[in-house]
C-alpha cells in the first residue's frame, strides 16, 4: 500500500500502530475531517518512506513528539491544522529536508515563545516560496524587508495582525506577484507612485482598515490583470484617479470610509460588477 486516504469517514477512536507500522511503501497518509481524538500517535513520524501526513480537522491532543522529523527524510507535506494540539513546534522540523508544505493552522500552540526561521536562507533568496501566509497570527511590529526576497512570490497573506509603519516598498517589486492581502492592520504613510510598475501579473490588492493616507497613485493603471482592489477604511484623500477604472479587468474596488474627492459619470463604472465608493 502507497497510498491510505480515508478522510471525511467519521472515524473514531485511536489510531493503532499495527494498523500501519508493516506498510513500509506507505507515501501518503490522509485521515483528514475524522473524529479522532487521540494524543498525535509517535509511530507515525518513524514510517520512513512518508512523503505526505494531513492529519488536520481532528480533535488530535498533546504535543508534537521532539524527534518528529528525525525519520522522515522524505516527508514533503505535513498538514495538522484545526485540531487541539499544544506545546511547541519541536526544533527538529529543520530536518525534514524535503519539507514542501506545513500547515500548522488554528492550534493551541499557546507556549509558543519563540518562532525560529534560520538557516533557510530567509535573509537570502528562498527560491522557491510562492505561497507566504502569516495572517492571524498576532505579528506586531514592523514588515520585515527581508520576507520579500524569494523571486517566485505569487501569493502574500498579512491581513489580521498587528503590523504598523509602511508597507515596504520592495514588496511591490516582485514580478512574479498576484494577489497581496494586508488588511486589518495599523500600517500607514502612503503607497510609493510607481508601485505598478513591476507587477505585470497582478490581480489582487487588499490594504483595508489600515491607516494608510495620502493620494492613491495614477500609476495604479499599469497594473493591468487588476481585478480586486480593497482600500476601504483608511485615511485615503485627494482625487481618485480615473486611471484606476482603466483596467478591462477589473471586478470589484471598495474605497469605502476615506477622504477622497472627485466626481464621475456612471460610464466609469459600467465594466464593474461590484464598485463602493
Amino acid at each position: 500500500v502507497q497510498r491510505l486516504k480515508m478522510k471525511n469517514n467519521k472515524l473514531t477512536g485511536t489510531i493503532h500502530q499495527t494498523s500501519l507500522v508493516n506498510m513500509s511503501n506507505l507515501e501518503i497518509l490522509n485521515l483528514e475531517f475524522n473524529q479522532l481524538s487521540v494524543q498525535v500517535p509517535s509511530f507515525i513520524f518513524n514510517i520512513s518512506s512518508l512523503k505526505a501526513i494531513d492529519l488536520s480537522s481532528n480533535n488530535l491532543l498533546g504535543s508534537l513528539p521532539g524527534d518528529m522529523c528525525q525519520h522522515l527524510p522524505k516527508l514533503e507535506e505535513l498538514h495538522l491544522s484545526l485540531t487541539e494540539l499544544s506545546g511547541n513546534i519541536p526544533l527538529s522540523i529543520g530536518k525534514c529536508n524535503n519539507l514542501q508544505i506545513l500547515s500548522l493552522s488554528i492550534g493551541n500552540l499557546t507556549r509558543l515563545r519563540h518562532l525560529y526561521l534560520g538557516f533557510n536562507n530567509l535573509e537570502g533568496e528562498c527560491n522557491k516560496l510562492q505561497v507566504l501566509n502569516l495572517a492571524i497570527t498576532q505579528f506586531s511590529g514592523l514588515i520585515p524587508k527581508s520576507i520579500f526576497n524569494s523571486t517566485m512570490l505569487e501569493e502574500i497573506y498579512l491581513f489580521d495582525n498587528n503590523l504598523e509603519g509602511q508597507i515596504p516598498s520592495s514588496i511591490f517589486n516582485i514580478s512574479s506577484l498576484k494577489t497581496i492581502d494586508l488588511s486589518s492592520n495599523s500600517l500607514s504613510d502612503s503607497l510609493p507612485n510607481d508601485m505598478c510598475q513591476h507587477l505585470p501579473k497582478f490581480e489582487g490588492l487588499y490594504l483595508d482598515t489600515n491607516e494608510l493616507s495620502s493620494n492613491i497613485p495614477s500609476s495604479i493603471s499599469e497594473c493591468y490583470k487588476f481585478q480586486n482592489l480593497d482600500f476601504a477604511a483608511n485615511q485615503f484623500s485627494g482625487l481618485i484617479p480615473e486611471s484606476v477604472f482603466n483596467s478591462t479587468t477589473l471586478d470589484e474596488i471598495d474605497l469605502c470610509d476615506n477622504k477622497l474627492e472627485g466626481m464621475f459619470v456612471t460610464l466609469i463604472f459600467s465594466k464593474l460588477q461590484k464598485h463602493y465608493i
